[in-house]
């Protein structure tokens, strides 16, 4: 029986090439529609950490949805076994230091965009609250954007992301995510993985 460990974003990303439906309600009962089938002929399960399912139905205003509950009826809730999974150490150094160097970049490119601002106001008479909030907005955006990209993009920024490489290490199940953070942290974990195209392919063979 294969395992499936699936991610928030699967739901969320119509551009992914999962190709399950076009808004994510259509996405949700499609594979709720696999997940009973699958099961019922006991060629697959399909898993999702507490964490993730929380993120997961954060996303609607009335979680008591039909869709929804049919939704988590079929699927595995579980939470990885921390204390069991076994991990080399040097890959904990290798996120470690990771960790450092994103934040080295975030700290220099925030001190890049502060002396920006500076000097752009510098020698020039104070600028009234709104008009200052006006001219700096653009820079904080910019910092914002320039920040996110330096720590986040192509990491894990969340402890439910790795709640998803435990559970599919333990499980020996197939990682299901678009993050391209949680898919690189994924592989020096050394867990499995599919594509989205080959994902959906791969059900749809399986069933009888």
């Amino acid at each position: 029986m294969e395992k499936y460990i699936l991610d928030t974003n699967i739901f969320f990303n119509m551009e992914s090439g999962f190709g399950l439906g076009n808004k994510t309600e259509d996405v949700v009962k499609k594979v709720t529609e696999l997940a009973n089938k699958l099961k019922k002929q006991k060629k697959a399960e399909f898993f999702m950490p507490p964490r993730a399912v929380e993120e997961f139905l954060g996303f609607f205003e009335n979680k008591e949805e039909p869709f929804l509950r049919a939704f988590l009826s079929a699927i595995i809730v579980k939470a990885p076994e921390t204390s069991s999974v076994n991990f080399p150490a040097a890959v904990f150094y290798q996120l470690v230091a990771d960790i450092r160097q994103r934040s080295y970049r975030g700290l220099n490119i925030g001190e890049e965009e502060i002396e920006n601002t500076a000097r752009k106001t510098q020698g020039k008479e104070a600028p009234d609250k709104k008009s200052f909030q006006i001219g700096v907005g653009q820079h904080i955006k910019t910092f914002r954007e320039r920040y996110r990209n330096a720590t986040r993009v192509g990491f894990l920024d969340s402890v439910a992301d790795l709640d998803l490489i435990v559970l599919s290490k333990e499980q020996d199940g197939f990682l299901i995510t678009t993050d391209e953070g949680v898919l690189r942290w994924g592989r020096t974990f050394g867990v499995k993985e599919m594509p989205a195209v080959a994902w959906v392919k791969r059900l749809e063979e399986t069933l009888d």
